[in-house]
């Protein structure tokens, strides 16, 4: 296999309805609670949706438009200039939902940097997963 193109899909079972985690998933302002990865904090600067991240610095943050289709794909774009698109699906599993985030192994990315950034989305989902089932809807 191409290590330098490698992906690894990490998806984990939420017991809510594809409806309930998109809703929360697809609001930026809600990342600090779950995505880590983007850091503690984010806010939206001149229309855009703008993290602070310890280990990247300031990005910014673009989700794909608004859709029904369970897809949250979104770009992070690095304080280099560097784009980062990063695909995330939502999709039906039994009454609960399936969330699929698919990791791509950037160039150069050692075995041990792809294994810690993988580590870091499971964490995330997990998070994510938490969050989720531990409220209800209204």
């Amino acid at each position: 296999m191409d290590t330098l193109r490698a992906s690894r899909h990490l998806s984990i079972h939420i017991d809510r309805s594809v409806a309930d985690v998109y809703a929360y998933a697809s609001d930026p302002a809600n990342l600090p609670a779950w995505a880590l990865g983007l850091g503690g904090s984010i806010e939206r600067i001149d229309g855009q949706w703008v993290a602070e991240s310890a280990p990247m610095g300031r990005v910014v943050v673009t989700f794909v438009a608004a859709n029904d289709l369970g897809v949250l794909d979104h770009d992070v774009t690095l304080p280099s200039g560097e784009t980062v698109h990063n695909p995330l699906r939502v999709i039906a599993d039994g009454t609960g939902s399936e969330v699929v985030f698919t990791l791509r192994r950037s160039p150069g990315m050692t075995d041990t940097e792809f294994q810690r950034d993988a580590d870091m989305v499971a964490a995330d989902l997990r998070r994510l997963k938490q969050l989720l089932e531990s409220t209800t809807t209204d």
